[in-house]
Protein backbone atom coordinates (compact mmCIF):
# COMPACT_ATOMS: atom_id res chain seq x y z
CA UNK A 1 0.00 0.00 0.00
CA UNK A 2 1.43 3.37 -0.98
CA UNK A 3 2.40 5.60 1.92
CA UNK A 4 0.44 8.88 1.84
CA UNK A 5 0.99 10.03 5.43
CA UNK A 6 3.33 12.81 4.34
CA UNK A 7 0.88 14.33 1.86
CA UNK A 8 -1.39 17.19 2.94
CA UNK A 9 -5.16 16.85 2.83
CA UNK A 10 -6.88 18.72 0.01
CA UNK A 11 -10.41 18.75 -1.35
CA UNK A 12 -10.47 16.18 -4.14
CA UNK A 13 -13.19 15.30 -6.62
CA UNK A 14 -13.50 12.84 -9.47
CA UNK A 15 -16.12 12.29 -12.15
CA UNK A 16 -16.50 9.09 -14.15
CA UNK A 17 -18.74 7.67 -16.87
CA UNK A 18 -19.84 4.15 -17.74
CA UNK A 19 -21.99 3.01 -20.65
CA UNK A 20 -24.20 -0.08 -20.87
CA UNK A 21 -25.54 -0.93 -24.33
CA UNK A 22 -28.75 -2.90 -24.79
CA UNK A 23 -31.59 -3.68 -27.24
CA UNK A 24 -34.19 -0.96 -27.79
CA UNK A 25 -36.81 -2.69 -25.62
CA UNK A 26 -34.68 -2.14 -22.51
CA UNK A 27 -35.05 1.63 -22.64
CA UNK A 28 -38.79 1.38 -21.96
CA UNK A 29 -38.15 -0.89 -18.97
CA UNK A 30 -35.72 1.61 -17.47
CA UNK A 31 -38.06 4.52 -18.07
CA UNK A 32 -40.99 2.72 -16.47
CA UNK A 33 -39.15 2.21 -13.20
CA UNK A 34 -40.53 -1.29 -12.84
CA UNK A 35 -39.01 -4.74 -13.21
CA UNK A 36 -39.26 -8.10 -11.50
CA UNK A 37 -36.62 -6.87 -9.03
CA UNK A 38 -37.98 -3.33 -8.60
CA UNK A 39 -36.87 0.08 -9.85
CA UNK A 40 -33.68 -0.65 -11.78
CA UNK A 41 -32.12 2.82 -11.76
CA UNK A 42 -32.97 3.52 -8.12
CA UNK A 43 -31.34 0.23 -7.15
CA UNK A 44 -28.32 0.89 -9.38
CA UNK A 45 -27.88 4.33 -7.85
CA UNK A 46 -27.72 2.88 -4.34
CA UNK A 47 -25.36 0.16 -5.57
CA UNK A 48 -23.03 2.75 -7.07
CA UNK A 49 -22.96 4.84 -3.90
CA UNK A 50 -22.29 1.75 -1.78
CA UNK A 51 -19.49 0.75 -4.15
CA UNK A 52 -17.84 4.16 -3.84
CA UNK A 53 -17.89 3.80 -0.05
CA UNK A 54 -16.45 0.27 -0.20
CA UNK A 55 -13.84 0.72 -2.93
CA UNK A 56 -10.97 -0.13 -0.59
CA UNK A 57 -12.65 -3.51 0.01
CA UNK A 58 -13.03 -4.15 -3.72
CA UNK A 59 -9.78 -2.85 -5.24
CA UNK A 60 -6.57 -4.15 -3.61
CA UNK A 61 -4.26 -1.52 -2.11
CA UNK A 62 -6.77 1.34 -2.35
CA UNK A 63 -6.84 3.57 0.73
CA UNK A 64 -10.05 3.88 2.75
CA UNK A 65 -11.27 7.45 2.33
CA UNK A 66 -13.82 9.61 4.15
CA UNK A 67 -16.27 10.62 1.43
CA UNK A 68 -18.09 13.93 1.59
CA UNK A 69 -20.18 13.12 -1.46
CA UNK A 70 -20.97 10.19 -3.74
CA UNK A 71 -23.58 10.73 -6.42
CA UNK A 72 -24.82 8.62 -9.33
CA UNK A 73 -27.09 9.76 -12.17
CA UNK A 74 -28.28 8.19 -15.42
CA UNK A 75 -29.11 9.27 -18.95
CA UNK A 76 -31.35 6.83 -20.82
CA UNK A 77 -31.04 6.47 -24.59
CA UNK A 78 -32.78 4.05 -26.95
CA UNK A 79 -29.72 1.85 -27.31
CA UNK A 80 -27.77 2.56 -24.11
CA UNK A 81 -27.79 4.02 -20.64
CA UNK A 82 -25.00 6.34 -19.51
CA UNK A 83 -23.94 6.32 -15.87
CA UNK A 84 -22.30 9.45 -14.45
CA UNK A 85 -20.71 9.51 -11.02
CA UNK A 86 -19.14 12.22 -8.88
CA UNK A 87 -17.22 11.57 -5.67
CA UNK A 88 -15.64 14.07 -3.27
CA UNK A 89 -13.29 13.76 -0.31
CA UNK A 90 -10.89 15.81 1.77
CA UNK A 91 -7.88 13.57 2.08
CA UNK A 92 -4.23 13.04 1.06
CA UNK A 93 -5.11 10.91 -1.96
CA UNK A 94 -7.61 11.07 -4.80
CA UNK A 95 -11.01 9.49 -5.43
CA UNK A 96 -10.63 8.43 -9.05
CA UNK A 97 -11.04 4.76 -8.20
CA UNK A 98 -14.12 5.49 -6.09
CA UNK A 99 -15.77 7.30 -9.01
CA UNK A 100 -14.83 4.56 -11.47
CA UNK A 101 -15.94 1.78 -9.14
CA UNK A 102 -19.27 3.50 -8.53
CA UNK A 103 -19.86 3.89 -12.27
CA UNK A 104 -18.96 0.30 -13.12
CA UNK A 105 -20.98 -1.25 -10.27
CA UNK A 106 -24.02 0.89 -11.07
CA UNK A 107 -23.81 -0.18 -14.72
CA UNK A 108 -23.39 -3.83 -13.73
CA UNK A 109 -26.42 -3.57 -11.48
CA UNK A 110 -28.47 -2.36 -14.45
CA UNK A 111 -27.04 -5.28 -16.44
CA UNK A 112 -28.07 -7.76 -13.75
CA UNK A 113 -31.63 -6.42 -13.50
CA UNK A 114 -32.13 -6.29 -17.28
CA UNK A 115 -30.80 -9.75 -18.08
CA UNK A 116 -34.12 -11.58 -17.52
CA UNK A 117 -35.61 -9.59 -20.42
CA UNK A 118 -32.96 -10.08 -23.12
CA UNK A 119 -30.26 -12.41 -24.25
CA UNK A 120 -27.22 -11.59 -22.12
CA UNK A 121 -25.03 -11.43 -25.21
CA UNK A 122 -27.09 -8.37 -26.18
CA UNK A 123 -25.92 -6.47 -23.10
CA UNK A 124 -22.51 -4.86 -23.22
CA UNK A 125 -20.64 -2.75 -20.68
CA UNK A 126 -18.98 -0.70 -23.40
CA UNK A 127 -17.03 1.90 -21.47
CA UNK A 128 -15.92 3.00 -18.03
CA UNK A 129 -13.58 5.98 -17.91
CA UNK A 130 -12.54 8.93 -15.81
CA UNK A 131 -13.95 12.25 -16.99
CA UNK A 132 -12.14 14.66 -14.67
CA UNK A 133 -10.40 15.04 -11.33
CA UNK A 134 -9.44 17.95 -9.11
CA UNK A 135 -7.29 18.39 -6.03
CA UNK A 136 -3.82 17.23 -5.04
CA UNK A 137 -0.66 17.96 -6.99
CA UNK A 138 -2.45 17.99 -10.33
CA UNK A 139 -4.64 20.86 -9.14
CA UNK A 140 -2.54 22.82 -6.65
CA UNK A 141 0.89 23.02 -8.19
CA UNK A 142 3.95 22.06 -6.18
CA UNK A 143 6.46 23.25 -8.76
CA UNK A 144 7.20 26.68 -10.20
CA UNK A 145 7.09 27.21 -13.94
CA UNK A 146 10.04 29.62 -13.68
CA UNK A 147 12.87 29.58 -11.10
CA UNK A 148 12.61 31.91 -8.10
CA UNK A 149 15.64 32.67 -5.90
CA UNK A 150 15.57 31.24 -2.38
CA UNK A 151 17.69 31.10 0.74
CA UNK A 152 17.84 28.53 3.53
CA UNK A 153 19.43 29.70 6.78
CA UNK A 154 20.03 27.00 9.39
CA UNK A 155 20.22 28.21 13.01
CA UNK A 156 22.19 25.79 15.18
CA UNK A 157 25.04 26.29 17.65
CA UNK A 158 26.14 22.68 17.31
CA UNK A 159 26.00 22.51 13.52
CA UNK A 160 27.79 25.83 13.09
CA UNK A 161 30.53 24.61 15.46
CA UNK A 162 30.95 21.37 13.51
CA UNK A 163 29.66 19.25 16.41
CA UNK A 164 26.60 17.93 14.56
CA UNK A 165 25.52 17.30 10.98
CA UNK A 166 22.67 19.26 9.45
CA UNK A 167 19.83 17.19 8.02
CA UNK A 168 16.85 19.53 8.37
CA UNK A 169 18.25 22.36 6.26
CA UNK A 170 19.49 19.97 3.60
CA UNK A 171 16.04 18.40 3.36
CA UNK A 172 14.39 21.81 3.01
CA UNK A 173 16.89 22.74 0.29
CA UNK A 174 16.12 19.55 -1.66
CA UNK A 175 12.39 20.19 -1.42
CA UNK A 176 12.80 23.72 -2.74
CA UNK A 177 15.00 22.51 -5.60
CA UNK A 178 12.36 19.93 -6.54
CA UNK A 179 9.76 22.71 -6.47
CA UNK A 180 11.76 24.77 -8.97
CA UNK A 181 13.31 27.36 -6.66
CA UNK A 182 16.80 28.47 -7.55
CA UNK A 183 19.47 29.46 -7.16
CA UNK A 184 19.36 28.58 -3.46
CA UNK A 185 21.69 30.29 -1.01
CA UNK A 186 22.44 27.94 1.89
CA UNK A 187 24.20 28.92 5.08
CA UNK A 188 24.53 27.82 8.71
CA UNK A 189 24.63 30.29 11.60
CA UNK A 190 24.83 30.00 15.38
CA UNK A 191 21.69 30.70 17.44
CA UNK A 192 22.40 34.41 17.68
CA UNK A 193 20.19 37.32 16.68
CA UNK A 194 22.71 39.71 15.11
CA UNK A 195 24.19 37.27 12.55
CA UNK A 196 20.71 36.13 11.57
CA UNK A 197 19.38 39.67 11.22
CA UNK A 198 22.36 40.68 9.08
CA UNK A 199 22.10 37.55 6.89
CA UNK A 200 18.44 38.26 6.21
CA UNK A 201 19.16 41.90 5.33
CA UNK A 202 22.07 40.96 3.09
CA UNK A 203 20.06 38.41 1.12
CA UNK A 204 17.02 40.64 0.77
CA UNK A 205 19.21 43.48 -0.51
CA UNK A 206 20.04 41.48 -3.63
CA UNK A 207 17.05 39.20 -4.17
CA UNK A 208 13.30 38.94 -4.47
CA UNK A 209 12.21 35.48 -3.48
CA UNK A 210 11.73 33.02 -0.63
CA UNK A 211 13.79 32.93 2.54
CA UNK A 212 13.36 30.10 5.03
CA UNK A 213 15.06 29.84 8.39
CA UNK A 214 15.42 26.39 9.92
CA UNK A 215 15.72 26.14 13.69
CA UNK A 216 15.25 28.50 16.61
CA UNK A 217 11.43 28.32 16.81
CA UNK A 218 11.23 26.38 20.08
CA UNK A 219 10.97 27.46 23.71
CA UNK A 220 14.58 27.56 24.94
CA UNK A 221 16.52 30.76 25.62
CA UNK A 222 18.68 30.09 22.55
CA UNK A 223 15.67 29.86 20.20
CA UNK A 224 15.80 33.38 18.79
CA UNK A 225 14.59 33.06 15.20
CA UNK A 226 11.07 34.29 15.87
CA UNK A 227 12.13 37.27 17.99
CA UNK A 228 14.67 38.24 15.33
CA UNK A 229 12.56 37.80 12.21
CA UNK A 230 9.13 38.93 13.40
CA UNK A 231 10.03 42.65 13.80
CA UNK A 232 11.38 42.63 10.24
CA UNK A 233 8.10 41.37 8.73
CA UNK A 234 6.06 44.10 7.04
CA UNK A 235 2.93 42.07 6.25
CA UNK A 236 2.30 39.04 8.40
CA UNK A 237 0.80 35.86 6.90
CA UNK A 238 -0.26 33.98 10.05
CA UNK A 239 -2.15 31.34 8.10
CA UNK A 240 1.05 29.76 6.79
CA UNK A 241 2.42 28.68 10.13
CA UNK A 242 -1.04 28.00 11.54
CA UNK A 243 -1.43 25.49 8.73
CA UNK A 244 2.03 24.04 9.36
CA UNK A 245 1.35 23.59 13.08
CA UNK A 246 -2.06 22.01 12.48
CA UNK A 247 -0.54 19.58 9.98
CA UNK A 248 2.31 18.70 12.32
CA UNK A 249 0.07 18.28 15.35
CA UNK A 250 -1.76 15.42 13.63
CA UNK A 251 1.57 13.61 13.37
CA UNK A 252 3.24 14.31 16.72
CA UNK A 253 2.09 16.00 19.95
CA UNK A 254 4.76 18.70 20.19
CA UNK A 255 4.17 20.59 16.93
CA UNK A 256 2.06 23.14 18.81
CA UNK A 257 5.22 24.29 20.60
CA UNK A 258 6.72 25.67 17.41
CA UNK A 259 6.45 29.46 17.46
CA UNK A 260 7.19 29.95 13.77
CA UNK A 261 6.01 33.08 11.94
CA UNK A 262 5.78 34.06 8.28
CA UNK A 263 5.17 37.15 6.19
CA UNK A 264 6.34 39.51 3.49
CA UNK A 265 9.37 41.79 3.62
CA UNK A 266 9.04 43.91 0.51
CA UNK A 267 8.40 41.47 -2.33
CA UNK A 268 10.07 38.56 -0.55
CA UNK A 269 8.46 35.94 1.64
CA UNK A 270 10.12 34.76 4.85
CA UNK A 271 9.07 31.87 7.08
CA UNK A 272 10.67 30.29 10.15
CA UNK A 273 10.66 26.48 10.27
CA UNK A 274 11.53 24.15 13.17
CA UNK A 275 15.06 22.78 13.45
CA UNK A 276 14.36 19.05 13.49
CA UNK A 277 14.26 17.31 10.13
CA UNK A 278 10.74 15.94 10.66
CA UNK A 279 9.52 19.28 11.98
CA UNK A 280 10.95 21.18 9.03
CA UNK A 281 9.59 18.70 6.49
CA UNK A 282 6.14 18.57 8.09
CA UNK A 283 5.99 22.36 8.24
CA UNK A 284 7.00 22.83 4.60
CA UNK A 285 4.84 20.09 3.05
CA UNK A 286 1.39 21.61 3.66
CA UNK A 287 2.37 25.20 2.81
CA UNK A 288 4.42 24.57 -0.32
CA UNK A 289 1.51 25.16 -2.76
CA UNK A 290 0.83 28.49 -1.01
CA UNK A 291 4.50 29.48 -1.25
CA UNK A 292 4.44 28.77 -4.96
CA UNK A 293 1.20 30.73 -5.35
CA UNK A 294 2.81 33.81 -3.80
CA UNK A 295 5.28 33.96 -6.69
CA UNK A 296 2.98 32.63 -9.42
CA UNK A 297 -0.54 33.81 -8.49
CA UNK A 298 -1.95 33.30 -11.96
CA UNK A 299 -2.79 29.60 -11.46
CA UNK A 300 -6.04 29.16 -13.42
CA UNK A 301 -7.22 26.42 -11.06
CA UNK A 302 -6.89 28.52 -7.91
CA UNK A 303 -10.21 29.83 -6.65
CA UNK A 304 -8.47 32.06 -4.09
CA UNK A 305 -6.21 33.84 -6.59
CA UNK A 306 -6.13 37.52 -7.33
CA UNK A 307 -9.20 38.82 -9.09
Amino acid sequence: MKHVGGKPDTRRTAQARAELRYPVACAAILRSGTSDKGDILATARVAGIMAAKRTDDIIPLCHPLPLQQAEVRFEIHDDRVEVFTEVETISPTGVEMEALTAASVAALTVYDMLKPYVEQTELCLAECRLLSKTGGKSHYRRRLSQPVPAAVIVLSDRVSAGQARDTAGASVQRTLEQAGFGPIDFRVLPDEADPLRQAVKDWLAGHRGLLLTVGGTGTSDRDISVETVEPMIERAIPGLMETARAYGQRRMPFAALSRGVAGMIGDSLIATLPGSRSGAEESLAPILPALIHVFEPGDPHDRHGAE
